[in-house]
């Protein structure tokens, strides 16, 4: 794997065509801008949303399957108020790509803050360009305290 701030490719008629890294950048961008529609399209139909992972109370660390099943992840995050979303080192491996990221939010109902340096996401990509597994390398721990009650500021 290698780290790449950009990797172009041209098809046989010599445009360039998106790579998986490239979309993962847009996805990114569209995160940004709160076009969340522009993200669901970059997804299969079976999209594995956080593949692998272990049962957490964390409403947006919920293994969800479909489009329409991830779009509760997005909704999730209502939960919660972003001071800090900022991917930094993207490792492109073709098929997969891995960011890792700089995060920094607190959860609405607690006041609970959770701070995250080099949080990681990773991206798998099917045959036809669209993400087809996702998922968060994240403290859990850390986020389900965030959420508690007992962990609450008052």
């Amino acid at each position: 794997m290698r780290r790449s701030d950009h990797v172009e490719v041209e098809d046989v008629m010599g445009a360039k065509a998106v790579t998986p890294l490239d979309t993962v950048k847009e996805i990114y961008a569209s995160f940004g801008e709160g076009r969340i529609e522009a993200i669901l399209s970059k997804l299969s139909e079976d999209v594995e949303w956080e593949y692998s992972n272990s049962s957490t109370s964390v409403p947006w660390l919920q293994p969800r399957t479909g489009r329409q099943n991830v779009a509760a992840f997005f909704q999730s995050l209502a939960a919660i108020d972003m001071k800090r979303f900022l991917p930094h080192t993207f490792l492109d491996g073709g098929q997969v790509v891995v960011v890792l990221l700089d995060v920094e939010f607190t959860v609405r109902a607690t006041g609970a803050q959770v701070v995250e340096t080099d949080e990681i996401h990773v991206w798998r990509f099917n045959a036809q360009g669209l993400v087809s597994r996702f998922k968060h390398g994240v403290d859990t721990h850390r986020h389900q305290l965030a959420i508690s009650s007992a962990n609450a500021i008052s």
